[in-house]
C-alpha cells in the first residue's frame, strides 16, 4: 500500500511540475506574441526620440497624444471608419455564404463530379492570372468604382472552404441528415435547418477570418476604388501617413523644420497601427470560444 501511495504522490508531483512548465511556457509565448502590440501602443503615446533611445520598454516616456490628434484631425478618418465597417460587414456575410454554399455540396460523397470540382478549386489556390488580367476582367464586368469589386473576385476563399468542408464531413452526424431526408426534407431544407445550426463553431472561425481580411484590406480598394469617398480606413491611414512624410519643401514651412516633421510622422505611424487594429482586438474576445472550438474541428481530416 505504501508503494502505491508513494507512486501516486510521485505521479502527482510530476503532474504539478508539468502544469508549472506549461504555464511558464504559455506565459513566455504570450509575452512574445503580445509585447510587440503593447510596445506599439506605448510608442504611440511617447516621444519618438525616447522610443528610439530605448526608454519605452514597459512604460511611455514623455506622454503625448499628438500622433492621435494628427490622425483624427483628418476629416476623412470618420468616412474611412464608416466605409471599413460597411465593407467588413458586407464582405463577411458574402464570404461566409459563398464558403458554405460551396463547402457543403463538396462534403457530400454523392455529389456527381465531386473530385473534379474539388481539384478545380484547389488549382485556384496555387495559380492565378495575376494583377493585370484580373484588373481587366473586373473592368470588363463593369465593377470599377463599385464596392462589389472588393467582394466578387475573391468571393470564395478556397482555404476556408476546405476547412468548412472538413467540418461538415467529420462533425455533422450523417444520421441526422439521413433522418431529415427520410422525413421528406429537401436538400436545401436540410442544409438550412440541420447543417447550418450545427455548424456555429466553424461559422465563427469563418467570420473572424473574413472580418480580419476585409478590415485590413487596402490594396484592393486602391486598385478598384479611385478617389477618397469610398476609401476604407487602412487606405485612409496610408494616405495620411504619405501626406505626413517629410520632404525638403514641407520641412521649411514647419516650425522646427525637418526634425519636428519627422517626429510627427513617426507618431502618426504608431497611432495609425493602433487605430486600425483596435476594432478587431475589441471584437475577438467575444467569439474566441467558438473560434477555438471550430478551428480544431475543421482542421481535422477524418
Amino acid at each position: 500500500m505504501s508503494r502505491k501511495n508513494k507512486a501516486g504522490q510521485l505521479r502527482g508531483m510530476s503532474d504539478k511540475t508539468s502544469d508549472i512548465v506549461l504555464v511558464i511556457l504559455c506565459a513566455v509565448i504570450l509575452f512574445i506574441v503580445a509585447y510587440p502590440l503593447y510596445y506599439v501602443l506605448v510608442a504611440s503615446v511617447s516621444n519618438p526620440y525616447e522610443v528610439y533611445a530605448g526608454k519605452t520598454f514597459l512604460l511611455p516616456s514623455q506622454f503625448t497624444l499628438d500622433g492621435y490628434k494628427a490622425v483624427f484631425a483628418d476629416s476623412s478618418i470618420v468616412t474611412g471608419y464608416v466605409n471599413s465597417i460597411k465593407y467588413t460587414v458586407i464582405g463577411t456575410v458574402f464570404s461566409v455564404v459563398m464558403v458554405y454554399l460551396t463547402a457543403y455540396p463538396l462534403s457530400r460523397k454523392d455529389l456527381p463530379g465531386r473530385k473534379a470540382i474539388s481539384i478545380f478549386f484547389i488549382i485556384t489556390m496555387y495559380f492565378g492570372g495575376g494583377l493585370i488580367p484580373t484588373y481587366l476582367v473586373v473592368k470588363q464586368t463593369g465593377l470599377i468604382n463599385s464596392i462589389w469589386a472588393l467582394f466578387i473576385p475573391g468571393g470564395v476563399a478556397v482555404g476556408n472552404m476546405i476547412i468548412v468542408r472538413n467540418f461538415f464531413e467529420n462533425s455533422i452526424p450523417k444520421e441526422l441528415i439521413e433522418a431529415a431526408e427520410i422525413d421528406g426534407a429537401s436538400k436545401w431544407t436540410t442544409f438550412i435547418k440541420v447543417v447550418v445550426p450545427l455548424s456555429k463553431p466553424i461559422m465563427a472561425v469563418m467570420v473572424v477570418f473574413s472580418m480580419v481580411a476585409y478590415w485590413n484590406d487596402w490594396f484592393t480598394a486602391l486598385i478598384y476604388l479611385p478617389g477618397q469617398a469610398k476609401a476604407p480606413l487602412p487606405l485612409v491611414l496610408r494616405n495620411i501617413l504619405i501626406k505626413s512624410s517629410a520632404s525638403a519643401s514641407q520641412a521649411s514651412t514647419i516650425s522646427g523644420g525637418y526634425a519636428e516633421l519627422n517626429k510627427l510622422t513617426e507618431m502618426i505611424k504608431f497611432a495609425s497601427i493602433i487605430v486600425a487594429a483596435a476594432p478587431m482586438l475589441i471584437i475577438y474576445p467575444f467569439i474566441q470560444k467558438y473560434f477555438e472550438k471550430g478551428m480544431m474541428a475543421g482542421a481535422v481530416k477524418g
